[in-house]
């Protein structure tokens, strides 16, 4: 039998050296990967330190890139724990929030942090504040639930919270008064937020409308900011007793308490700003049921629905976008018994009820525009 040249043993020894080194490092990524993912709650928990330390406020306060001292002096934090704030900083630093910069500070060269367009989201005072929404999403009240997925993946009752609390999160609200404020103003916020947007580059949508009802329109923020913006349009807020009891409405803004799975008072259209996500299917069809029967006297042209809520298409979105939507779809389903739905399953939920079209208007980030005719 001729002998293997030498060259060719080389040249295998060099393969699976290659192979080794490949697999190795396969299962290093791999790892990262599942470190990565295990702590990726350390992100949101950040953020929440930041909030609630008022660290945005403290730079914005400063008016002007802020050194670490400077910051840990104007926050009260402790001498021995500075370093701790630099860590923190380090990691908002590197998810976007804040940026590092360098100045001169008496003839000195130092590192100073400036606030980013994310972060002046964070200001307590700005009229788009969301200050009020990030300190709820990292509640405990929301968090708990998902340490009682698997047992609720198994169990009879409808979403995660249900499982941990013994009730739907209406119910907790309705018994909760302080998380009933909280759950209010983040909804305020996030609303103020969506109805700026609105006014400025969906105004045509409510052309010819003279009356609305915003159901489940909480503490009527976006009531107030069109109603404002569109002098022509009367709006009335249509929400729980315990939500709306002691607001004040205007001239063309009221407020109704009610149940919108048993009444929706008549109007040119019905507004449902991220409500119907909150929901299963049959109780989506029983509230859109309802919208129907609130236009149906509507003499714009029949009126309409409008809904602002997300529209999943993992296909068409940029992979950042499908995360947040994956994201938020978990968050609704562990604390709401609802979901984010696809246009197909909107599609068959209007036609589940009757209504014969509707567009969509991708212009609100991750958040659409669905305008349903009867």
């Amino acid at each position: 039998m001729d002998k293997i040249p030498v060259i060719q043993k080389r040249n295998k020894s060099k393969i699976k050296s290659r192979k080794m080194a490949s697999s190795s490092q396969d299962l290093l990524d791999a790892q990262a990967h599942v470190w990565d993912h295990i702590l990726s709650y350390i992100n949101s928990m950040a953020l929440r330190c930041a909030v609630e330390l008022r660290i945005p406020d403290a730079i914005h306060k400063h008016g002007k890139p802020i050194t670490l001292s400077r910051l840990a002096e104007a926050l009260c934090i402790n001498t021995a724990k500075t370093n701790g704030l630099y860590r923190l900083m380090r990691i908002l630093v590197h998810s976007k929030f804040f940026d590092r910069v360098i100045i001169s500070e008496q003839e000195e060269r130092e590192e100073a942090y400036s606030l980013t367009r994310a972060s002046r989201l964070l200001i307590r005072d700005e009229p788009l504040s969301l200050v009020p929404f990030a300190l709820l999403g990292t509640h405990p009240v929301f968090i708990e639930p998902f340490h009682h997925m698997s047992e609720w993946l198994c169990d009879e009752c409808p979403s995660a919270f249900f499982t941990k609390n013994g009730m739907d999160h209406w119910e907790f609200a309705a018994k909760d008064e302080k998380w009933n404020q909280g759950f209010n103003e983040a909804m305020a916020a996030d609303a103020r937020f969506t109805s700026s947007i609105l006014v400025r580059d969906c105004k045509h949508v409510f052309e010819g409308l003279k009356t609305m009802v915003d159901v489940a329109g909480g503490t009527g923020e976006v009531s107030k900011v069109l109603a404002g913006a569109l002098p022509w349009l009367k709006c009335i807020v249509l929400d729980q007793p315990h939500v709306v009891a002691g607001m004040e409405g205007s001239e063309n803004l009221r407020f109704v308490s009610g149940d919108m799975f048993e009444f929706i008072p008549p109007a040119d259209t019905v507004f449902l700003k991220s409500i119907m996500h909150d929901w299963g299917d049959e109780d989506c069809t029983k509230i859109l049921g309802k919208c129907k029967e609130a236009i149906t006297h509507s003499k714009i042209n029949g009126g309409k629905v409008i809904i602002v809520d997300m529209v999943v298409d993992g296909e068409k979105q940029a992979h950042e976008a499908t995360k947040s939507y994956l994201v938020f779809d978990i968050f609704i389903m562990a604390n709401f018994a609802g979901k984010e739905r696809t246009e197909k399953e909107w599609a068959e939920l209007f036609a589940a009820v009757g209504f014969k079209n509707y567009k969509i208007t991708h212009t609100l980030g991750l958040i659409s525009l669905i305008e349903v005719f009867p």
